[in-house]
């Protein structure tokens, strides 16, 4: 299905730019670079954008018109029938994610994706690169993502891929050559001559021994970080960066462990270094494609401080507080996480310049968060893809797919059909077991059950297009005197829309909404788009709001509601 974006600015291909990368006077990467230990910070000399950020509804970013899903190469689909998924496969399964027909009710309806890295790396999961400007082998060649690009473009949907800039794989070519001191590379890499007596932000190693000396590695000794202190390793960066979005046709980054760029001393985290670096980084990819997404990826990090990234340095950032939060109360059956996550959120971003999801690559699966309860997922679901945020769905989510760590148990293969030990994914030995439950949570199973989590996500999707409140408006937090009951007003120009979520296990009949200012005026009528019953309007009060506002008698267990006011 194509996005909707028929009725208001579409978005556009990004033109690109004349601008010098911010690190350096020269636009290509750096083929060599000083063997100084230490180098002065670099200026930033950047001509200013040639053209502002496309904007699609209510003059938005384009972005805020999109749903975003989360792709692993690997596990995906296997069109070579190796056992490992790649691109190829990948192709030939876009019409699952969105066929470009919007009269077609079949695909998922997404109109953007996130690729994990797709680039060469020793390791399964990709964050340890060994060349940026290579496709994984495994996955295929340049020549094929080129044509995931088209193909994606062609379907409406947009393609980010993630920037792994912290660190390289100790196999990086640029790794090995700075093993040896003095060297074109030695300072491309943090190295002390004695071995710091000091851990990392949760407690774990970060100093590991190559010959005489020892290098930083935030992550594991496997993955070495890179010394953004020096301007050639900026320089290089840059020239990735633009060969990404110039030849590649990309149209934007997940920026990963953005938080951990730059160390100053013994502080590791969220440095005003890196705040610096990643402005002229966000300035020089603007330069390079003014259109081009960037998302920020800091785990761990309260909105208060995350905020302060998506203030010219990334568009928008994962809101880790917050997506938690929502499945905390679908789990404990109240209203209190996620209201007291989503204040903050409306409160200090950008109207809808945050990015919103409920699990991703590196957490457990919601099925295992809500205990395998798919009523329980069908509302966590209502609360990702009602909220004011850029929503991101992991793939696999929409289908209930299980996993906890370790890790290679959450990046488990998609779940096709029931085919038995191969889940549809391969006519070969997958690369790693299926999940438990494969059998009956699949693809095949639920397409065509109106009552399957597919299903609903595929029309909380189709809502979310169809509907600008939802994709671009307001947010108004509802009152609610029942503990189990989370409701809100989503509002744009001619369209208020009230969401009414139960997250409890129970049905609830004795509770009132109020919302003590809003939009309303004159007697509203309640249309119902999400949900049964037959609802009453409001009686809009003197500032707009409503009080003591019972739409419907009886709010079924995990229900989801939404439901139109209109004069």
């Amino acid at each position: 299905m194509r996005p909707g974006l028929s009725g208001h600015t579409t978005w556009a291909h990004r033109h690109p730019g004349d601008g010098r990368a911010h690190g350096s006077a020269s636009p290509t990467a750096a083929t060599t670079a000083p063997t100084a230990s230490s180098f002065p910070p670099a200026p930033t000399l950047l001509p200013p954008p040639r053209e502002p950020v496309a904007t699609g509804t209510a003059g938005l970013p384009w972005w805020n018109d999109r749903v975003f899903y989360e792709v692993f190469v690997r596990s995906f689909y296997d069109g070579n029938g190796d056992g490992i998924g790649d691109l190829q496969g990948l192709i030939s399964k876009l019409d699952f994610l969105n066929d470009g027909d919007p009269t077609t009710g079949s695909d998922l309806g997404v109109t953007g994706i996130w690729l994990m890295p797709v680039t060469e790396s020793p390791s399964y999961h990709g964050y340890d690169v060994v060349d940026y400007r290579q496709i994984e082998r495994d996955y295929g060649t340049n020549e094929d993502f080129k044509q995931l690009v088209a193909e994606a473009h062609k379907r409406g949907i947009a393609l980010i891929v993630d920037l792994v800039l912290n660190h390289t794989s100790i196999q990086h070519p640029w790794f090995r050559d700075a093993r040896t001191p003095g060297s074109e590379r030695d300072a491309w890499y943090i190295w002390r001559t004695e071995k710091p007596n000091y851990r990392g932000p949760w407690n774990q190693p970060v100093w590991y021994q190559a010959g005489d000396r020892y290098y930083y590695s935030l992550f594991c000794q496997c993955m070495a970080d890179l010394n953004y202190e020096n301007p050639a390793v900026t320089e290089a960066m840059d020239g990735i960066t633009r060969f990404w979005l110039q030849e590649m046709d990309v149209d934007g980054f997940r920026l990963d462990a953005m938080k951990h760029l730059i160390e100053e001393g013994q502080v590791q985290e969220n440095t005003p270094a890196t705040h610096a670096w990643l402005e002229g980084f966000h300035r020089f990819v603007r330069s390079i494609a003014p259109n081009a997404l960037t998302v920020g990826e800091a785990f761990g990090t309260p909105a208060q401080e995350l905020v302060k990234y998506t203030s010219g340095e990334v568009d928008i950032a994962f809101e880790f507080t917050l997506a938690q939060a929502m499945l905390d109360s679908v789990r404990q059956e109240t209203q209190g996480p996620v209201s007291l996550a989503q204040a903050p959120a409306i409160r200090l971003y950008p109207q809808g310049q945050y990015a919103v999801f409920l699990t991703n690559h590196d957490q457990n699966r919601v099925m295992n968060q809500l205990g395998d309860d798919l009523a329980a997922a069908r509302a966590a679901a209502t609360l990702l893809l009602t909220n004011a945020g850029v929503p991101f769905i992991y793939y696999g989510e929409e289908i209930g797919m299980r996993g906890q760590k370790p890790d290679q148990n959450i990046r488990t293969p998609m779940q096709w059909d029931a085919t038995e030990r191969t889940g549809g994914f391969t006519t070969a030995t997958p690369w790693e077991p299926l999940a438990p439950g494969y059998r009956e949570r699949n693809v095949a199973a639920q397409t065509a059950d109106p009552g399957s989590l597919l299903s609903h996500y595929r029309t909380l999707i189709r809502l979310r297009q169809d509907h600008p409140a939802l994709r671009v408006g307001d947010f108004l937090p509802v009152d609610s005197d029942a503990r189990p009951v989370y409701s809100f007003v989503r509002h744009s120009a001619g369209e208020t829309l009230l969401v009414v979520v139960n997250l409890g296990q129970e049905p609830v009949s004795d509770y009132r909404l109020a919302l003590k200012e809003g939009p309303l005026s004159g007697t509203p009528g309640a249309t119902l788009l999400l949900g049964e019953g037959q609802p009453t309007a409001p009686t809009p009060n003197a500032a707009g709001g409503f009080d003591a506002y019972t739409p419907l008698p009886t709010l079924a267990p995990h229900s989801s509601t939404i439901i139109q006011l209109r004069p």
